[in-house]
């Protein structure tokens, strides 16, 4: 490692594949790859864009009070989550403002995944420690690898690599496999999954796509320029501590009666 620079655990297959790094979010990630980012923008939308987002953080949490510490964290009823599905949702603090947006998946009756953004997983992990400290609840960040795969090939290319999709509906997580997590979401406005996992499955299962043509590597420009285009928001970017979710035109994401008697922190803001 040089200096506090996190690498990625597949950081050698990017540098096979020819990947051009960057900074992002404490992170030595791929920007580019040999296509380009134009070129990798189109792919995406036409075919199938894999994109390695370990940087970002998955959390386990779990116990008798997950619902109850995940209702104060979040503006959200958590409870009221279906087995497998998913929601987008925030930390806030005190005053409204967006420490981070994340997407809360409901695992099991006492068993949740949050996904946190890059720049913010030290920070979100601490908050979240200091408020289960109230509660009957355990947080555990996990070690995987994280990878997106988006486009309207993304389902073909995963079923021929013995990856079966058909019964996850979009925004719904599931475990596949032990140690496995996989949600039908992404960042891209695009039909996708996003999968974490070992890394030796990883490396197993990254084989097996690239080996399809219909496949290729996506790096962060297009990412951004997929999301920008998706309308979607970028922590740190467009949403800030400084903004809050009514600001960000995000309230779709705040059920409308744990608007009024939500006892998340910032409801009082």
């Amino acid at each position: 490692m040089t200096g506090d620079t996190k690498h990625l655990p597949l950081e050698d297959i990017h540098m096979a594949a020819g990947a051009r790094f960057g900074a992002f979010a404490g992170w030595s990630m791929p920007l580019t790859y040999p296509a380009g980012v134009m070129k990798e923008h189109l792919h995406t939308r036409e075919r199938a864009g894999l994109f390695d987002i370990s940087h970002m953080k998955l959390f386990e949490v779990s116990g008798p009070e997950a619902v109850a510490l995940l209702n104060r964290a979040c503006p959200l009823d958590v409870g009221a989550l279906e087995i497998s599905q998913s929601k987008l949702s925030f930390f806030l603090n005190e005053a409204g403002g967006i420490l981070d947006d994340l997407i809360v998946t409901r695992l099991g009756d006492i068993r949740f995944m949050v996904v946190a953004n890059a720049g913010n997983a030290v920070a979100d992990e601490k908050h979240l420690r200091a408020l289960a400290a109230d509660f009957d609840a355990k947080v555990e960040p996990l070690d995987r690898v994280f990878l997106a795969i988006q486009g309207p090939e993304a389902w073909a290319a995963l079923s021929r690599a013995g990856i079966e999709t058909g019964s996850l509906l979009f925004m719904h997580g599931v475990e596949p496999r032990k140690n496995w997590f996989m949600s039908r979401s992404g960042y891209t406005g695009e039909d996708g999954f996003e999968i974490g996992l070992p890394e030796a499955d990883a490396r197993d299962l990254v084989a097996k796509l690239l080996d399809d043509e219909r496949v290729l590597w996506i790096g962060l420009a297009a990412r951004d320029s997929l999301r920008l285009e998706a309308g979607l928001c970028l922590h740190g970017q467009d949403i800030t501590p400084e903004t809050d979710p009514a600001s960000a035109a995000l309230m779709w994401a705040i059920p409308k009666d744990i608007r009024a008697s939500g006892a998340f922190i910032g409801a009082d803001a």
